[in-house]
C-alpha cells in the first residue's frame, strides 16, 4: 500500500494551504481518508482512544446492508421473468436486476457525491463518509423500474433540503434516505404506487400485475402468499425491503458491531406487533372489520418496509432519539405509527416511511423529558438527602 500512499501524497501537493489550488483540497482529502485512516489527532484534552472513526461505522452499515441488496437484484429478475412466465436461472434472474439497479445505485452516488464535494469545497471542510449509507439506501427502497432522473432529483432534494441546509453531516434532522423516498413520492405518485410499478418491466406486459401484499389487502382482497414467501422475500417490493430474513441478518451486524441500537430495534418491532394485536382483537368489535384489520399481527412485522425502516432507517444516529429511555419510546412509537398508518390510510398502505419522520421531529423532544425527568428525580433525591442529613 505504500506505492498508493506515495501516489496520494504527490496528487496532493498542489492541493496544500498556500498552493493555489488549495480551495479544491476538500474533495482529494475525501479520497485520502476513504482509503486510508484520517492522519489527524488530537491536540489536547482526554479523549477516549478507540479504532472507530465515522468511516468505519458507515462501513458496518454498508455491509449489513449487502444481503438485503443482493437479494433484491436476483428478486427483481426473479419477479421480472415470473412474471413473464418465462423458465430462467439464477443468472439470469440476477443479471436482469443488476441492469436495472445498478445505474440507480451509480446515479445516486454520482448526484449526492457531486453536491457535497461541492458544498464542502464551498465551505471549506472535510467532506464527510455520511453519504457512503444514504446512497446506497435510496435505490434500496425505491421501485425497480422508477426512470434514473427521478432518482437524481430525490438525490438532490435529499441532500440539499433534508442535509445541507442544516448544515451537512450530523446536522439534518431528518433521515436523508427517507427524505428521498418521500419527495419521490409525493412528486411522481404514478412511479411509486400502483399494481405494476413493483415488477420490472411489467408496464410493458399487458396482463402482469405486481402488486404488493399490502396493496392487495387494501383493495380488499385475500393475499395469495405464504408466511414463509414473505418472510423470505420472494413477494413484489421495493427493491431490497422483501426479504425480512436479510434485513435481520443486516440487523444482527448492527447490534453487535454496536453500530445500530438494539433497542429503538426491538421496541419498534414490539410498538407494531402491539398495533397489530389491537387491530386484530379490537377492531372487528366496532365494525371495522376488513382485511387489514384481519391481517395476522406476527404477518405485519413481515411485509411492506416495516423491518428495513425499523432496522436501518430508524436506527440513524444523528435523526433518532439519543437517550436510553428515549430509543425505547421512539422505536416503539414509530412501530405503533406505522401499523396505524398503514391500516387506517387505504390509499397508502405503507406507513413506516411516514412513521419514521414523524418521530425524526419529534426525537429532540423525547430527549429533553427524558432529561428533565432525569433531573426531577436527582432534584428529589437530593432534597430527601438534605432532609436526612440535617
Amino acid at each position: 500500500m505504500n506505492w498508493i500512499r506515495k501516489k496520494i501524497d504527490k496528487v496532493k501537493e498542489p492541493f496544500q494551504p498556500g498552493e493555489k489550488l488549495e480551495k479544491f483540497a476538500p474533495a482529494v482529502n475525501a479520497l485520502d481518508t476513504f482509503l486510508f485512516v484520517p492522519n489527524d489527532t488530537t491536540k489536547k484534552g482526554s479523549h477516549i482512544r478507540d479504532a472507530v472513526d465515522l468511516k468505519r461505522t458507515m462501513i458496518t452499515v454498508v455491509l449489513a446492508l449487502i444481503p438485503a441488496l443482493i437479494f433484491g437484484i436476483w428478486n427483481a429478475g426473479y419477479q421480472h421473468y415470473t412474471q413473464l412466465g418465462e423458465e430462467f436461472t439464477f443468472i439470469d434472474a440476477f443479471l436482469h436486476g443488476a441492469y436495472k439497479i445498478v445505474p440507480m445505485i451509480i446515479v445516486s452516488y454520482a448526484v449526492g457525491l457531486g453536491i457535497e464535494f461541492g458544498f464542502a469545497v464551498k465551505r471549506g471542510h472535510e467532506v464527510n463518509e455520511g453519504y457512503l449509507v444514504t446512497g446506497l439506501l435510496i435505490p434500496m427502497i425505491m421501485p425497480v423500474d422508477i426512470p434514473l432522473w427521478m432518482v437524481a432529483l430525490s438525490v438532490a432534494f435529499a441532500v440539499l433540503i433534508g442535509k445541507e441546509a442544516f448544515g451537512g453531516t450530523g446536522m439534518n434532522i431528518l433521515n436523508p434516505a427517507l427524505t428521498a423516498r418521500a419527495f419521490a413520492f409525493f412528486a411522481y405518485p404514478t412511479y411509486m404506487s400502483g399494481d405494476k410499478v413493483w415488477v420490472s418491466e411489467a408496464t410493458e406486459v399487458s396482463g402482469i400485475s405486481g402488486e404488493t401484499i399490502l396493496g392487495t389487502l387494501a383493495a380488499g382482497k385475500d393475499v395469495a402468499y405464504e408466511s414463509a414467501s414473505m418472510f423470505s422475500g420472494l413477494i413484489p417490493g421495493s427493491i431490497s425491503e422483501t426479504s425480512t430474513a436479510l434485513i435481520l441478518l443486516g440487523a444482527l451486524i448492527l447490534i453487535f458491531t454496536k453500530v445500530g441500537s438494539w433497542r429503538i430495534i426491538l421496541s419498534g418491532f414490539i410498538g407494531a406487533a402491539v398495533m397489530g394485536l389491537i387491530f386484530n382483537f379490537l377492531m372487528p368489535a366496532i365494525n371495522l372489520d376488513n382485511a387489514l384489520t384481519n391481517f395476522p399481527w406476527y404477518n405485519h412485522l413481515i411485509v411492506g418496509g416495516l423491518a428495513f425502516g425499523v432496522v436501518f432507517m430508524a436506527t440513524d444516529p444523528v435523526s433518532a432519539a439519543q437517550t436510553m429511555k428515549g430509543k425505547w419510546i421512539y422505536g416503539f412509537l414509530i412501530g405503533f405509527f406505522g401499523i396505524m398508518i398503514r391500516i387506517f390510510n387505504p390509499a397508502y398502505p405503507e406507513g413506516i416511511m411516514l412513521a419514521i419522520l414523524l418521530m425524526n421531529i419529534f426525537a429532540p423532544t423525547i430527549d429533553h423529558y427524558v432529561i428533565q425527568a432525569n433531573i426531577k428525580r436527582r432534584q428529589k433525591r437530593m432534597k430527601v438527602q438534605t432532609v436526612k442529613t440535617a
